[in-house]
């Protein structure tokens, strides 16, 4: 099969889309949804604002392609795998601790957007159905429904992260030094391994 080679113009439409998407994730992630501002966007991207509502839309178009974006991220970054959920935890957690801006971006996102993206729907009801198939494959616990199971541990990866400031400031030192994490971590994956085991 041939392929015809990109023009320069398709090279640069594209990666113009690339800076716009770049530049409103940071954006998004700084300000959120209502914060945010196209004009901000355009010059973060230094490109012309017109292109976004090009290659784009609105602005909502344009906060839907982040979600969308982060989604596909997370899903590579953190696959679930035959139902493993402590393996998921693990890559969902240190995902999370790796991208700030991804930790930001989902918390304005549970604020400012009550309806799902189609990749968020996709995403997530692929999850439950591979949480499903491993409890009737009799790997994970089915005394819970697959959508509790996977809610449950999904809310645990995010149990230090989301934590309340007069909880952090009880941990010794740095709540967020890398060994209070990695303490952290092991705890956590302690606790969904006692979640999740078939009883």
């Amino acid at each position: 099969m041939t392929t015809t080679p990109r023009t320069p113009r398709a090279r640069d439409a594209r990666a113009t889309k690339a800076l716009l998407l770049e530049a409103a994730t940071d954006e998004f992630a700084e300000y959120g949804f209502a914060g945010a501002r196209i004009d901000r966007v355009a010059e973060r991207a230094g490109a012309n604002k017109r292109l976004l509502y090009v290659y784009f839309g609105d602005k909502n178009d344009l906060f839907d392609a982040v979600l969308e974006e982060q989604t596909q991220a997370v899903l590579q970054a953190a696959p679930l795998h035959d139902g493993d959920l402590e393996a998921f935890a693990a890559a969902r957690f240190d995902y999370m601790i790796a991208n700030p801006k991804a930790r930001r971006l989902a918390t304005w996102r549970t604020f400012e957007r009550t309806e799902p993206t189609e990749a968020e729907r996709a995403a997530f009801g692929a999850r439950v159905d591979g949480v499903a198939a491993a409890q009737r494959a009799g790997r994970l616990r089915a005394d819970i429904p697959a959508l509790d199971l996977f809610a449950i541990v999904l809310r645990m990866t995010e149990s230090w992260l989301g934590a309340p400031s007069g909880l952090l400031a009880a941990a010794p030192g740095d709540p967020m030094s890398p060994s209070r994490i990695q303490e952290h971590r092991a705890a956590l994956l302690a606790a969904v391994r006692s979640v999740v085991a078939v009883r």
